[in-house]
């Protein structure tokens, strides 16, 4: 990896961007992930590159519904696990979730280099390699575990994914999403949008997690059922025009 100085004004930008990198090189991460992880990198920019209101609410409501559920999934893709494997891990395990390497583009020896990956940072179990289940999608995204996301009631689906989150809507599921573009066919169809930095997001909902330890259920199911997406995306799509009246004024 490159030697990024800390004293760079982009020292954290850089240094996700060097992680992507090397998750390519390594064989973990596709080529289009390269892409995804610019298109995030500039609506995060957008959003003033922090962790708005807005999205704790989402991560602290993530959190509650991960709790309630009875088969909690989180979804692994290659951008993921080359950027934030032990708060995946981490997460999976506050919360009971198991770990499912789910791709787009899919081949058996990418899943099994990123189950080793996610072993190796600490995981337990790593379930997506007897992809013996189908999703009605007709791409490789919809080959995934019977024990795993195909019977999840609750699915965290870190990063852009529209067609599988609608999919998973449809059976029935919740999906909870991250997504720094509120613009997405994901975030307006998921349960949960998570307009947020997915390495920032994911240690909020655990944190969050944590906290909601000696809550009993009926605090949980009032904290979910008081949550209204759509506002939580106009109140994104809101924080995004008023950074770029701010910017627009400091260049006048």
């Amino acid at each position: 990896m490159t030697d990024i100085p800390q004293d760079h004004p982009r020292y954290l930008s850089l240094l996700t961007r060097e992680r992507i990198v090397e998750g390519v090189k390594v064989g973990i991460t596709s080529m289009q992930g390269l892409i995804a992880q610019g298109r995030g990198e500039c609506f995060d920019y957008l959003l003033g590159e922090k962790t708005h209101q807005f999205a704790t609410e989402s991560e602290r409501v993530a959190a509650a519904m991960l709790i309630l559920a009875e088969h909690p999934i989180i979804s692994v893709n290659g951008n993921t696990a080359a950027l934030v494997p032990e708060q995946m891990i981490r997460l999976s395990e506050i919360v009971s979730a198991s770990l499912e390497v789910n791709l787009f583009h899919r081949t058996d020896e990418r899943v099994n280099r990123i189950i080793d990956h996610l072993m190796n940072n600490g995981a337990s179990e790593v379930l997506g390699g007897k992809g013996d289940a189908n999703l009605p999608l007709s791409h490789a995204r919809g080959i995934v575990d019977k024990n795993g996301i195909f019977s999840a009631d609750v699915v965290l689906v870190p990063l852009e994914d529209g067609d599988r989150c609608e999919t998973l809507v449809g059976m029935g599921k919740k999906v909870i999403t991250i997504d720094l573009n509120p613009l997405s066919r994901t975030s307006r169809t998921a349960t949960v949008s998570i307009v947020d930095n997915v390495v920032r997001a994911l240690d909020v909902i655990a944190d969050a997690a944590l906290g909601m330890q000696d809550w009993d259920r009926e605090q949980l199911v009032k904290l979910v059922e008081s949550y209204d997406n759509k506002v939580n995306l106009k109140m994104s799509l809101d924080a995004i025009n008023e950074n770029l009246r701010n910017m627009a004024n400091e260049v006048l």
